[in-house]
C-alpha cells in the first residue's frame, strides 16, 4: 500500500491527462463526434507540438509518435481492463481494508468503482506506454486537446529517454514473507509515487509553457504567473466526483500534479534552469514524497530518514498471514494529520515526520466473509519524530481518532505500565499507543502482549539503545507509499488555472 501509494496504484496504466476545463467532458453535455477534418487536423499538430515539446523540455523529440483517435466507449473499456489486470491494481484491492484499517476510508466506502467513475468523469487523453501510442478523444475538439497533447507528449519524451514502463515502477510482485523480503520492499516503497510526480510535474510543466508560449516566456522566467498557478491548481471545483472524494483520494490523485511541479518548478529556476528539471532529475530522480515536497533537500542530497522493518515472522506468522507492508512517508502523515486533527495541524505536524513503518497481518481463522473486513487484521505503525513533543501531538490526535474507528471503545487503565502506554479494548481487538521519546508505536487488532513484543522488536530493529534513526544517502534507498496514483491525471482545477494565468 503504503498508506497513500496503494490509492496510486490504482492508475499506472499509461500516462493519462484531464479534460480542458470547460469542456463537455466534464460539463456533463451530450457529446458531439469529432468529423474527420477536425481529426486530421488533431493529428497533423501533433508533430508540431511535438517539436515544442522537445525543445521546451531539452529532451530529444520523437521522429513520429503514433496516435490513435478513441471513442468513449473505447476509452472505458480501456481503463477497466487495466484495472482489472493491472499488478498495482490487484494491490490495490488488496489493500483497499487496510486503508480503512487505519481510519483512511471510511468502512462502507467502496474504492474500484469510485475511482473507476472518477477516471471516466476526468480522462481527456492518454499515452500508452505499452503501444507508444499517444490516444485522443472523438467527442473533444481539437483546440481544446492541443494543450493536453503538449503534456501528454512530454510522457513520449519521457519514455524514449528512461522507458517509462520500467522506470516508474518498483518491479514488485506479491506479498514479503521474510524479514529480508520486508526489508527490500520498504527500500523502494515511494519509488513509483516520487517518480511519477516527476513525471507528471514534467508534463505540467510543459503544459503550462505551451500556454504561456504566446507571451514568449516560460514559466520559469513568469513569477507572477507561478504565483497565480501554485495558489489555485488543486481546485477541484467543476469535478463532481473528486469533489467527493475522501481526503486521501483528493491528496493522494492531486500529489503527482501538484507537488510534482512544484519540484520541477523548484528545479527548473535553478542555475541549470531545464537541464536539471528535466534530463537531470530523469537521470537521478527522488525516490520519496520527501524529497518531492522539499526539493531543497533533493538538490543538497539531504540524507531521508529510514527506518528498517522488524522480524515479526517468528512472532505472527502461526496465526497471522502476511498480508501488507510499507513506509509511511510524510505525505501519509500529511493526509493524516489533515484528516484527523485539521489542515492547521497537518501543517506543523507532518514536517516533523522523521521516518515510519507499517505492518499488516491477517488473522489465518478469520472466515471467507471476515477476510474481506478490516476486523480480520492485525496491523502496527512504527514512527519516528524530531521530538518528544512531535511524536505527542501525533499521538493525541491518532488516539482521538478511535472512537471513530471502532464501536466498544474502552480504556484499560489498570493494563498500562506506565504513563507512556494507552490502552483500549475495541471491537475490533486490543489497541495499544506507546511513545518512548520520539518514537511512537501503535497497534491496532493484535493481542496486547503480542504488541508489546511487536514494539521492541520494532525499537530493537533500529539499532542499539532504544531508537536510532538509519539516515541513508537519497541514491541508495527509496521508499515510501506508493504505487503510483500519478498516471490518473485528474488535475482538472490544474489544468483550469495555469490555462487561464497568462
Amino acid at each position: 500500500m503504503c498508506v497513500v501509494g496503494v490509492v496510486c496504484a490504482a492508475t499506472a496504466w499509461g500516462q493519462v491527462a484531464p479534460p480542458p476545463a470547460g469542456t463537455g467532458a466534464d460539463r456533463g453535455e451530450k457529446q458531439t463526434i469529432m468529423t474527420k477534418k477536425q481529426a486530421k487536423e488533431l493529428f497533423d499538430s501533433v508533430d508540431q507540438i511535438m517539436t515544442f515539446v522537445s525543445a521546451d523540455s531539452g529532451l530529444a523529440g520523437v521522429p513520429h509518435v503514433k496516435r490513435r483517435l478513441v471513442s468513449r466507449d473505447e476509452v472505458n473499456r480501456y481503463l477497466i481492463k487495466n484495472f482489472n489486470e493491472d499488478e498495482s491494481a490487484k494491490r490495490l484491492q488488496r489493500s483497499e481494508i487496510v486503508l480503512k484499517k487505519f481510519g483512511l476510508l471510511a468502512p462502507d466506502f467502496e474504492l474500484k468503482p469510485f475511482l473507476l467513475s472518477l477516471l471516466t468523469e476526468q480522462i481527456a487523453g492518454y499515452y500508452d506506454e505499452k503501444t507508444k501510442t499517444v490516444n485522443l478523444l472523438n467527442w473533444i475538439e481539437p483546440d481544446e486537446q492541443k494543450p493536453v497533447l503538449a503534456h501528454e507528449l512530454t510522457h513520449a519524451v519521457q519514455d524514449q529517454k528512461v522507458n517509462l514502463e520500467r522506470w516508474s515502477t518498483d518491479g514488485l510482485h506479491g506479498v514479503s514473507k521474510t524479514v529480508g523480503e520486508d526489508n527490500a520492499r520498504v527500500s523502494v516503497d515511494e519509488l513509483e509515487t516520487a517518480r511519477q510526480a516527476v513525471a507528471e510535474g514534467q508534463a505540467m510543466l510543459v503544459f503550462i509553457d505551451w500556454s504561456l508560449k504566446d507571451t514568449g516566456k516560460t514559466l520559469a522566467e513568469s513569477p507572477d504567473v507561478w504565483e497565480k498557478t501554485k495558489d489555485s491548481i488543486a481546485d477541484t471545483s467543476g469535478s463532481p466526483v473528486m469533489e467527493r472524494a475522501p481526503l486521501l483520494l483528493q491528496r493522494s490523485l492531486e500529489f503527482p500534479y501538484v507537488d510534482g511541479l512544484a519540484f520541477e518548478h523548484a528545479l527548473s529556476i535553478q542555475p541549470a534552469g531545464k537541464q536539471v528539471a528535466f534530463s537531470g532529475v530523469l537521470d537521478h530522480p527522488p525516490g520519496s514524497s520527501f524529497e518531492v515536497m522539499h526539493p531543497q533537500a533533493y538538490l543538497k542530497h539531504v540524507p531521508v530518514p529510514v527506518l528498517r522493518m522488524p522480524d515479526v515472522h517468528a512472532l505472527l506468522d502461526a496465526e497471522y498471514e502476511p498480508y501488507d507492508l510499507g513506509v509511511m512517508g510524510e505525505l501519509d502523515v500529511e493526509i493524516m494529520s489533515s484528516l484527523f486533527g485539521g489542515p492547521e495541524i497537518a501543517k506543523a505536524l507532518a514536517p516533523e515526520w522523521n521516518g515510519g513503518v507499517y505492518y499488516a497481518g491477517q488473522r489465518r481463522s478469520a472466515t471467507a466473509a471476515e477476510k474481506t473486513t478490516p476486523g480480520s487484521l492485525g496491523v502496527f505503525y512504527y514512527s519516528r519524530w524530531r521530538d518528544a513533543e512531535a511524536a505527542t501531538g501525533f499521538a493525541k490526535i491518532y488516539e482521538a481518532e478511535l472512537g471513530r474507528k471502532y464501536g466498544r471503545l474502552k480504556e484499560r487503565k489498570a493494563d498500562e505500565v506506565d504513563s507512556r502506554e494507552l490502552v483500549f479494548s475495541s471491537n475490533e481487538g486490543d489497541v495499544l499507543i506507546s511513545r518512548s521519546g520520539d518514537s511512537l508505536f501503535v497497534s491496532e487488532g493484535f493481542p496486547l502482549e503480542t504488541a508489546r513484543k511487536l514494539r521492541e522488536s520494532a525499537a530493537d530493529a533500529q539499532g542499539s539503545g532504544p531508537v536510532r534513526l538509519a539516515l541513508v544517502p537519497r541514491h541508495e534507498l527509496m521508499f515510501g507509499l506508493a504505487e503510483g496514483l500519478g498516471e490518473l491525471g485528474l488535475m482538472k482545477g490544474s489544468l483550469k488555472a495555469t490555462a487561464s494565468a497568462p
